[in-house]
């Protein structure tokens, strides 16, 4: 069982990069056009890339367990968080034009990409990968529909267009590229470069996310509120963990999908819901208070976690 110390050792460089990018947009080094073009880079090539490279050929998903159950997993969990989120926005004081349905949107969905990816290579290796991205197709498919509802009473056919982009259309051939078993006929050329940009995916990730971050830290005052960080603190990083370790504990899962519920267990609030309150009428002020809170408060609390609900779970870690 690893220590504290060794799981916060994994964490760490994790949050290093999100401050590089952080410094790198503070020092004007990526701002502007270069930000958003950097973006388009990480979403439609090099995470792709890493999606394509960690689920082709991966042995993990030759189970059925394990392409059907992660997703609806990944839903479900989604779906759940946004509920409590909603009901813990209203108990607080919150309502609409106020921040209640980004509080909702925010505090339900768990950090489900840059953050668990390098957390969970570095405990189980890189072939833990390919569970997770599954995973998360179900929690995309909850934010845009669920999620996007919740927050800007778009239609279900407006949410379910946001799906068809080069992530889950990669994920999709990458399923089937597995099930086929062709994995073994793509040309080395092909793998190599594939390979060289799936590694970039992760830390430039990273650094983009510190680069977002950034963009909201010159009024200080605004990026805490006693109610809306104490009560997101306590839902998305108390509340939360306990139950998903719950279903990964008791529920009949496979041992990879298991080590994902428990990475995801200990995550703080994602990144995304800051730019979706940004494009459909949310409260991004509230979103950024949320995610910095957890994010911030996750450097002690995620080794803290991960530690409990490798014990509790029974999921091995070398």
């Amino acid at each position: 069982m690893p220590t504290f110390f060794q799981l916060l050792s994994l964490v760490v460089p994790v949050f290093a990069l999100i401050g590089v990018g952080v410094a790198a947009r503070r020092l004007h080094w990526i701002e502007g056009d270069a930000e958003t073009s950097l973006i388009r880079l990480v979403v439609n090539v090099c995470y792709p890339c890493l999606i394509f490279e960690s689920v082709a050929g991966n042995p993990a998903l030759n189970s059925a367990g394990n392409l059907v159950l992660p997703p609806l997993l990944g839903f479900g969990v989604t779906f759940l968080g946004i509920r409590a989120g909603l009901l813990v926005a209203k108990g607080i004081g919150l309502h609409v034009g106020t921040g209640l349905r980004t509080f909702a949107l925010t505090v339900g969905i768990t950090n489900y990409g840059y953050l668990p990816l390098p957390i969970m290579e570095g405990i189980w290796g890189p072939e833990s990968r390919g569970v997770l991205l599954v995973h998360n197709v179900g929690v995309e498919v909850a934010i845009w529909t669920v999620g996007l509802l919740v927050l800007s009473g778009q239609s279900l056919a407006e949410g379910w267009r946001k799906l068809l982009n080069p992530v889950f259309i990669t994920l999709l051939v990458a399923i089937a590229v597995n099930v086929a078993g062709l994995a073994p006929l793509i040309p080395k050329v092909g793998t190599t470069t594939i390979h060289a940009l799936a590694v970039c995916g992760i830390p430039l990730g990273l650094i983009m996310t510190g680069v977002n971050l950034a963009n909201y830290l010159n009024e200080p005052r605004e990026l805490f509120d006693a109610k809306v960080s104490v009560a997101a603190l306590a839902l998305r990083l108390g509340l939360m963990p306990v139950l998903i370790l719950l279903l990964a504990r008791y529920l009949p899962l496979s041992l990879e999908l298991k080590r994902v519920l428990v990475v995801q267990a200990a995550m703080p609030a994602a990144v995304v819901p800051i730019i979706i309150a940004r494009l459909y009428g949310g409260h991004p002020r509230t979103a950024v208070q949320i995610v910095l809170g957890t994010t911030a408060i996750g450097i002690l609390t995620i080794p803290l976690w991960l530690r409990a609900g490798l014990a509790w779970v029974g999921v091995a870690a070398p």
